[in-house]
């Protein structure tokens, strides 16, 4: 067979009843994955926070604050990246598989080939797609205020127009957010683990969520929850937060599809 040859695609996986003591060790074998191989946690998560501190300080620089709004309610779309080497990490833990600095970004690199890049062009379109709405969401409520330099005037946001571009904010972001969930939680480790298109990912991931909707959904509060929270403090918790979430979907998409 030649390296070119694509290999053959891999069953359609079984999606299995996902009960609260399946989150619940999912969350204790992601804590234990990042503190068997902190340093690529530690990796993986610095790059977000690199990115979320350069954020921080281009809206403080510009005086442009409502960039920062828009990034921290759109940051969380782009979480899946980085999920991608933290689950190779947990696969090669599970497996007893050497941990190779070399082996683990080749992985990573090697998804360009594969269907992984195609289901990502989707979360960023999602992003982009939520940056203009929420300058649309901010230019319909405030656009016309009289206070304009809001960088300096926080009580803007608790007028009536300000408190319903908060509100609408919040939902729409929510509901990106919650689309994006339904679309990556499984269907990102699915194309990591197996040869399967994007398409098929997705709807599977999709289902899954749909037909355990109220443990799924608590997933979804949590995640989005520790991901906020690990924003606040200069977005230094998601050195932490994040490789810890990434491991645990690992784990769970282990236990929700067979």
């Amino acid at each position: 067979m030649s390296e070119t040859t694509a290999p053959p695609p891999s069953p359609v996986p079984d999606i299995q009843t996902v009960t609260w003591a399946m989150l619940a060790a999912s969350l204790r074998q992601g804590w234990r994955d990042f503190l068997a191989a902190p340093l690529f946690g530690l990796f993986f998560g610095g790059f977000y926070v690199l990115c979320g501190i350069g954020l921080f300080w281009l809206t403080q620089s510009t005086g442009q604050y409502y960039w920062l709004a828009i990034a921290v309610f759109g940051f969380p779309l782009l979480g899946p990246f980085a999920a991608v080497g933290l689950y190779e990490v947990s696969h090669r833990l599970d497996n007893g598989t050497p941990l190779n600095w070399g082996q683990i970004l080749g992985v990573i690199w090697h998804q360009k080939n594969r269907q992984l890049p195609s289901i990502c062009a989707i979360i960023i379109l999602i992003f982009l797609f939520w940056s203009f709405i929420g300058h649309m969401i901010f230019a319909l409520f405030l656009g016309l205020s009289t206070m304009t330099n809001i960088s300096s005037s926080y009580e803007v946001f608790m007028t009536p127009d300000g408190l319903m571009m908060l509100g609408v904010g919040t939902v729409v972001g929510a509901g990106l957010a919650g689309l994006i969930f339904s679309i990556t939680v499984m269907g990102l480790p699915l194309l990591l683990d197996r040869e399967i298109d994007f398409v098929t990912a997705m709807i599977i991931s999709v289902k899954t969520v749909a037909s355990n909707a109220r443990t799924m959904l608590v997933w979804g509060g949590a995640v989005a929850v520790m991901l906020f929270a690990g924003m606040m403090p200069f977005f230094l918790g998601l050195l932490v937060v994040l490789p810890v979430l990434g491991h645990a979907t690992w784990h769970l998409y282990r236990q929700a599809l067979r």
